[in-house]
């Protein structure tokens, strides 16, 4: 296991007992590990002991928005989000992140009690560490988000983690990932085996209380 001074930082939120089981949760570009800590309370999982892992993704100099400094799991290239991938990014950022599962493994909390979530290049990270983690885990959760090196999958998927329970959600007016580009990392994912459950929200960009709510009760079946 990595050194603590070697992790990413993280903004972390532990149980009322100790923890059984966890959740490593990625923020969209120019976000940072607290992005998401509010909706915590409404999700409905107090009863699961679940510590919450809110890592901090690096600063980087970022194309699309004209080299401007901010956290980022990988650059972007330009608003077509297929091309021109930026793989040494992901791989940097697959490596920090599956160093933060391993250390909840290390803490006590098996991997089938683990789930990496992320929303927008977040989710996109979190969907490509989960798939290819040699041990099987809880779940992935995809929110606003899309399918990156989709080329290399069938090559690199774990066996572990090919019936992969994942919730996703998109929105129907989303205008940074438009929703066809969610609906086809579903369809990647129905391809090697996963079990996805979809939503659609009337919504752009962003998360709505329907759709917490609806992730809450999907965490306490993967969880409970």
């Amino acid at each position: 296991m990595k050194t603590k001074s070697d992790l990413l930082s993280c903004v972390e939120i532990e149980p009322k007992r100790p923890a059984r089981a966890s959740v490593v949760w990625l923020h969209g570009l120019g976000a940072d590990g607290n992005d998401f800590v509010p909706i915590v309370p409404h999700l409905g999982v107090d009863e699961l002991g679940l510590r919450f892992v809110f890592p901090n993704a690096p600063k980087i100099p970022v194309s699309l928005n004209m080299g401007m400094v901010m956290p980022a799991w990988y650059d972007i290239a330009g608003p077509d989000l297929r091309h021109r991938q930026d793989v040494e990014g992901i791989r940097r950022s697959e490596a920090q992140v599956r160093a933060l599962v391993e250390r909840e493994i290390e803490r006590g909390v098996p991997s089938r009690k683990i789930l990496l979530a992320g929303f927008s290049q977040g989710g996109a990270v979190a969907v490509h560490v989960a798939l290819r983690f040699p041990q099987p885990l809880a779940g992935g959760i995809a929110l606003s988000t899309y399918l990156v090196m989709g080329d290399r999958l069938e090559a690199e998927i774990a066996s572990a983690n090919r019936g992969l329970p994942v919730f996703q959600a998109h929105g129907s007016a989303d205008p940074m990932v438009h929703i066809e580009r969610g609906e086809a990392l579903r369809d990647e994912l129905a391809k090697v085996g996963c079990a996805v459950e979809w939503h659609e929200y009337p919504m752009m960009h962003e998360v709505c209380l329907e759709e917490i709510e609806a992730l809450g009760a999907w965490m306490r079946a993967r969880l409970g």
